[in-house]
């Protein structure tokens, strides 16, 4: 039978080819793939992201 892993940490660091940037229209925030400039995701709530870098 399988088994969930040991509690512990969970994510390290920042995830990898992503960052987010705040829309200064609308406030939300819009996640984009780093390789390509793809739009991937914007957050319907006013929250950041977690663990995504963001973009200056």
């Amino acid at each position: 039978m399988a088994k969930n892993g040991p509690t512990g940490k969970g994510r390290e660091g920042m995830v990898d080819d992503r960052t987010q940037f705040q829309n200064p229209n609308t406030g939300l925030w819009i996640k984009r793939n780093s390789e390509n400039g793809r739009f991937m995701d914007v957050k319907t709530t006013s929250d950041k992201f977690k663990g995504v870098r963001k973009e200056k």
